[in-house]
This record gives C-alpha cells, structure tokens and sequence, in this order.
C-alpha cells in the first residue's frame, strides 16, 4: 500500500529548507507520495502570524492535508520543532500516525535547557542569527551550527540561497519569537501510542541541541534509537541517503 510521508521541519524554516531531500526520498519510495509543509509565519504562510502553542501548528498542517484531499495515516518526518509537532500529532491524533521518525529534537519534561540549546552558541545565535541585517550572514551563522559534513565554501554558496528565501517570503520577528515561545511551552507527554512505530533519529555531533536529549527521550519512551555518529542537527542536509535508508528500514 502506498504510503504518505509528511515532511515537518524546524523554527523558522520553510519547505524550501529541505532542499532537494524531498526529491531523493521521493526517487527511494517511488510509489509512496512525499509532502512538505509550511507552517504559519513560515514559508507561503509568513504573513500570517505563528501560533504560540505547538497544537497550534499541528492543527495547521492536518488542515493542509485534509484541503488536499488527504487524512492519513502519515508517516512523519519531523525535524526539531517538527518532531515537537509529530509528539502532539501523536499524542492527540494517534489514528492519523502510521510512523513517526523524530529527528534531533528534545523537550523539557526529560533535559535541561542547556542541553536543548547548547549554551557555546548562545552569543552567535543572538549577534550574527537574530539581531544581524545581513541575511547571508544570518543563513551561514545557522548552517555552520548545524552542519557539519559540508564545507564553509559549500555552506556561503547555500547562504546566498537561503538568504533570497527569506528575502522572498521574510519570517518576522514576532513570528520568530512565538515559534520559540511555542517550543519553550511546548511539555512533552510521559509516554506516546505504542501502536505507532516510532524511531528517534540523532545527529551525533549535534552542535545545537545535545545529542543526550535524543538518548533521553528514546530512553523515557521505550524507543529505538538510530545515531550518525558525524552528522550535525541538519541531518537531512549532512547525510540525506543515511537518514532515507534508515527512515526506509525504521518502517518496515
């Protein structure tokens, strides 16, 4: 049976962001249908404003799919805040979640906050990522935190790109801080459906969020877990093949 994989990705990223991984995952699942989605204040949606609750979001994106004639169940592919999103999918739609992977994400009921967000970027994150006007600047700031398998030549070249996205359809301010609020409130449940497979995918060298925060959950949830040991927090875009065949193999 044909499946649909539903593609979620992080704070302040827009569809675009995956660049070409839809497309890879797509030619490895030939029958399966791969969709990607904004969210508000994201993307085709960055003039509307972002919700302050991550129920919010998920209730975005099942009225997405439920317009294209869509309801399930999905397999999730959900990154950082997305995998926040797929945890409430979960948790109040379990019938619409077929599988879920959960990708480099992390929540407060089981880390601290110095492991959500590892406290060496904090000063880089706020000069160069938030409070900078120089949007080439802002996008390498970003990837050269969250990549780690591609050159700085490479990562300048996809920062121009990344740069037009928002240049195209800017996230603001305002949005960018209640998406944060969203993942700050954001209280992950004790246990999740144990009807739905799921699998918690880490970036090993994560710079961004630890890596422990990925163990923790698998560990607090009775889920297996699979590592890269080099890839970074943008695992899609460090090690796309890797994270296809494991999202494949982590389904069957």
């Amino acid at each position: 049976m044909a499946r649909t994989w539903v593609l979620l990705r992080g704070l302040v990223r827009e569809q675009k962001h995956w660049e070409d991984f839809p497309s890879k995952m797509q030619a490895s699942v030939p029958n399966d249908r791969v969709i990607t989605l904004d969210l508000p204040g994201n993307g085709e949606f960055h003039d509307q404003p972002s919700p302050t609750r991550i129920g919010g979001m998920v209730a975005h994106a099942r009225a997405q799919l439920q317009a294209q004639g869509l309801s399930g169940p999905y397999h999730l592919v959900a990154l950082s805040l997305g995998a926040m999103m797929a945890v409430q999918w979960l948790s109040q739609a379990p019938k619409e979640v077929a599988f879920a992977a959960l990708i480099n994400t992390s929540a407060s009921r089981y880390s601290p906050f110095w492991h959500r967000l590892r406290p060496a970027n904090y000063l880089r994150l706020l000069r160069d990522g938030l409070f900078t006007r120089d949007r080439v600047l802002k996008e390498q700031t970003i990837l050269e935190i969250t990549s780690n398998l591609h050159d700085r030549a490479y990562l300048h070249q996809l920062a121009e790109k990344w740069a037009g996205y928002a240049e195209e359809q800017p996230v603001s301010a305002i949005n960018s801080l209640r998406q944060l609020v969203a993942a700050m409130r954001f209280r992950a449940p004790s246990s999740l459906p144990t009807r739905v497979p799921t699998l918690i995918i880490s970036g090993g060298d994560d710079r961004l969020v630890n890596p422990a925060c990925s163990r923790r959950l698998a560990e607090a949830w009775q889920l297996p877990i699979k590592v890269h040991p080099q890839a970074g927090h943008d695992l899609p875009l460090d090690a796309p093949q890797w994270l296809i065949n494991t999202l494949i193999e982590g389904d069957t």
